[in-house]
């Protein structure tokens, strides 16, 4: 079984310039994302999706595989990662490349480790999901989410549970924005990412962290550090 790890890192960031090769900690951030994938031991091929010259050669530096640039067309601000996806599918089937397994593992998950790859892709085969993927849990219940107009007047997005104790509301996750493990040929039939057979494993808040502002990427450095303190 064929397995391939997609790392879609493009140049055109615009909340925070050039993100994607941004010095955290001491080396290049899309680096973690690579190691993590090469350590893993799961990958007959890890490469870096990408339309920039600049990340395309720190990728093959770290040990990836940029075998073709991205299109300008998936470069924008508006292309999805299922059609990121689609195309390196589509670009290696036409070098008559094809691949059962695949996981598309973003460049700014910092905290995955190879560990928790082996432990969804096991995840994947056992239960027969087209795509799992990890989630976080909201740390306020949304069902008493609150709106603001433009004079700051409040209301609730659901009235209807104002006086429902929070421990009694139906918990909800979120993405993690780390990675998905995917059956490609049911992804490239269904031509979405999530299918109505996608299934999701439960990690805690000091696992992930989202980075769009640099306040975000300061906090992925505090847990970061704590992370590695804890596992010395």
């Amino acid at each position: 079984m064929s397995r391939l790890a997609i790392i879609p890192a493009r140049g055109g960031s615009k909340r925070i310039s050039r993100k994607n090769i941004k010095d955290f900690l001491g080396k290049p951030i899309i680096a973690y994302s690579i190691q993590t994938a090469l350590k893993s031991n799961l990958f007959d091929e890890v490469m870096v999706s990408t339309e920039d010259k600049e990340i395309a050669d720190l990728a093959i530096q770290l040990g990836a595989k940029v075998p073709f640039f991205r299109s300008k067309e998936k470069a924008n601000d508006f292309a999805t990662t299922f059609e990121v996806i689609e195309e390196v599918i589509s670009d290696y089937s036409d070098k008559g490349i094809n691949f059962d397994y695949a996981c598309c593992i973003y460049p700014t998950a910092l905290f995955v480790t190879p560990e928790r790859l082996q432990k969804f892709y096991k995840f994947l085969k056992d239960s027969k999901y087209d795509c799992v993927f990890p989630v976080l849990k909201y740390s306020y219940p949304v069902q008493r989410g609150l709106i603001l107009d433009e004079n700051n007047k409040m209301d609730m997005i659901s009235p209807e549970y104002l006086n429902t104790r929070s421990q009694d509301l139906r918990q909800i996750y979120h993405d993690a924005g780390q990675f998905y493990w995917f059956y490609v040929e049911k992804l490239i039939k269904e031509k979405k990412l999530w299918t109505n057979n996608t299934g999701s494993l439960e990690i805690s808040e000091m696992e992930a962290q989202d980075i769009d502002t640099i306040e975000d990427w300061k906090v992925a450095e505090f847990k970061f550090q704590i992370k590695n303190k804890q596992n010395i």
